[in-house]
């Protein structure tokens, strides 16, 4: 994921010596009274406007975003873009009568992966003394090596700075298809991670909690139903197919699910204490990113521990973050080898939960919002999330929550629960 992080800054560079070189040629293209800033200006908002729809890949609705502000841009006749077997997507402009004329340049660019150039007086025209047209450049779109599609560039004037200009468009679109390839691969990554983080629910615990649920059927009946609809609650969230993201009042509520039904088992040899901020109880965290926290806590820190222990999760508001942290007061670690572990966790599988969590928190964040991490043998074991309460791209997968009555006595107050 970090390569990944660290090619899209690569070819976001490169995009925006694209863009400088863009603003150049417009420049220089004005008028002697013109403004250069006004030029600047004028490029910064057509490319900028063109861009979006291009990062979600090279569609008809990318295509006609992108031909619109594109003729505008270059004062050209027209902009037409094709996908890789030479259909149409989008065509802004004049001589559009022409376009069948192009057709057999297209297939050129597309097949020798170079650019096309044709002049008017090549093609058979009805208007000869009337079209706009005087040339056209035809440049194919290449990603990663594999033409993608064609930029079509038609101009009214037969020069260089056409050509030049329809190559540095070129370019700025493949930098955005390729940041749309990225974008895909980073998602096909992250969801890859969450498969592995639903792989690693334990179990045990599943079968623990089923054979728990099993022997209260006859005891205590209703007991048995109430933690039968928290168990397929829990393993409904925990497996959904979809979403990337949620909100923290929904993965505190998974978090709740499951300690209720660990509570059951472990009974008194296992304590829980949760204070939640309701101000952070919108702020949008990676999905499941806390449950493994505390199933680790408790499988690895109380389980082994004679006469148990307690789980403490807190989420308070700061400032512009939530600070969240799930402890235990189990049996602990050594830090040098949990940090070993942690460092060769793709070789050897150990900790591969918290490892996962802290490469999905730095990739989503960044890398100052990795996972702080305390403990030393018989000292239990604290790990420390911040997470930003807004983030450009980061947004919840599922309805905004409200916090209700229930969640807090008071505004600001913090919302309690205390299981002994």
């Amino acid at each position: 994921m970090a390569d990944l992080l660290n090619e899209r800054a690569v070819v976001g560079a490169v995009a925006l010596l694209l863009v400088l070189a863009a603003f150049l040629f417009l420049v220089r293209n004005r008028k002697s009274d013109g403004s250069v800033a006004d030029a600047v200006l004028d490029a910064v908002q057509r490319l900028s406007k063109a861009a979006p729809e291009l990062r979600n890949g090279l569609t008809e609705q990318a295509a006609d975003q992108a031909t619109k502000h594109l003729v505008e841009m270059l004062k050209c006749v027209a902009i037409g873009i094709t996908d890789s077997s030479g259909r149409l997507l989008s065509w802004d402009g004049g001589a559009n009568e022409h376009y069948e004329d192009l057709t057999g340049a297209i297939d050129v660019a597309l097949s020798k992966g170079h650019r096309e150039h044709i002049n008017h007086t090549d093609l058979p025209c009805d208007h000869r003394g009337r079209c706009p047209m005087r040339t056209a450049v035809i440049v194919p779109l290449i990603i990663d090596g594999e033409v993608e599609g064609t930029l079509i560039v038609v101009g009214g004037v037969n020069s260089k700075r056409l050509i030049r200009a329809a190559d540095e468009v070129a370019q700025f679109i493949c930098i955005q298809l390729e940041l749309a390839k990225l974008d895909e691969s980073k998602q096909q990554l992250a969801r890859a991670e969450l498969r592995m983080l639903r792989a690693q629910i334990s179990p045990h615990f599943l079968y623990n909690a089923l054979n728990a649920i099993s022997s209260l059927i006859r005891t205590d009946p209703e007991q048995a139903r109430d933690l039968l609809q928290e168990f397929a609650d829990f393993t409904r969230y925990s497996f959904r197919s979809s979403g990337l993201f949620t909100t923290l009042a929904e993965e505190l509520r998974n978090i709740d699910r499951y300690l209720t039904i660990q509570s059951q088992r472990y009974q008194e040899r296992l304590n829980v204490r949760i204070k939640i901020a309701p101000e952070v109880l919108n702020v949008v965290v990676p999905f499941l990113v806390l449950q493994p926290l505390v199933e680790n806590a408790v499988q690895h820190g109380i389980q082994p521990k004679p006469g148990g222990g307690t789980v403490t999760v807190i989420a308070q508001d700061n400032g512009n973050e939530a600070l969240i942290s799930v402890e235990d007061d189990g049996v602990g670690m050594d830090a040098d080898r949990l940090f070993a572990d942690l460092r060769d966790a793709h070789k050897t599988g150990a900790h591969v939960g918290l490892g996962n969590i802290n490469q999905r928190m730095r990739s989503v964040f960044g890398d100052e919002y990795a996972l702080m991490v305390e403990t030393a043998p018989g000292a239990g074991m604290k790990v420390i999330l911040r997470v930003p309460k807004f983030f450009p791209g980061v947004r919840p997968d599922l309805p905004e929550y409200s916090p209700s009555a229930d969640d807090a006595e008071e505004p600001g107050a913090l919302a309690t629960r205390a299981d002994t």
